[in-house]
């Protein structure tokens, strides 16, 4: 596993449509099994809230590694590992991120990463993917489901190497992870995106 250093969006309600938009049975027979990871100029993750009605904020992650084990013949035996620097939030404000680092947010002094580690994955009968597995954040884990695109797989016309380019989504509630403060003011719902072009390890 490694870090990349990236701005897991971008406008509010097509942002979260993307991943749909998309092709949505991407064969995979293009690619070997195996190891996969992130390509670091080619994957984002973000979350976004709601904030007094008035606008949906959204803050990214810019250090974070995403880890895939690949099975292209039964893509539901597939694994996805995730591990995010708290401390690389990136807000556009410097106060902000002061605030959110601290100890009634992130405290990201005691609580370094967030991980996600995948325990299933279930095949839907539009050819996405629903990825269930465990969220850690300040130390607590609950279970979350992502609704997973496959857009392409293939071998990259540049690099030459096997290719997946995947899209996540999900909602969540943030207080399960006791980041409720200021509810309902800041919504508790958030939604969580991943954009990641995967590339097979040596």
């Amino acid at each position: 596993m490694f870090k990349i250093s990236l701005p897991l969006a971008v406008i509010a309600g097509s942002f979260f449509s993307v991943a749909g938009s998309v092709a949505q049975a991407a064969d995979l027979s293009a690619v070997p099994s195996g190891s996969y990871t992130v390509d670091p100029t080619h994957a984002y993750i973000h979350v976004q809230y709601n904030h007094l009605g008035l606008s949906n904020p959204i803050l990214a992650f810019d250090e974070f590694s995403v880890d895939m084990n690949l099975d292209n013949a039964e893509p539901t035996k597939t694994s996805v590992a995730v591990d995010i620097k708290t401390d690389s939030i990136i807000t556009g404000s410097d106060i902000f991120n002061q605030h959110i680092t601290g100890e009634k947010w992130f405290d990201v002094a005691a609580n370094p990463a967030i991980t996600f580690s995948s325990k299933s994955v279930t095949a839907n009968d539009d050819g996405t993917f629903a990825l269930m597995g465990d969220l850690t954040i300040k130390g607590m884990t609950k279970p979350v489901t992502l609704d997973v695109t496959i857009n392409a797989a293939m071998n990259h016309p540049l690099k030459k190497t096997p290719v997946v380019g995947i899209s996540a989504v999900g909602n969540l509630n943030r207080s399960d992870w006791g980041l409720g403060a200021n509810a309902p003011y800041i919504s508790d719902e958030v939604k969580l995106e991943i954009q990641a072009e995967m590339f097979k390890s040596e």
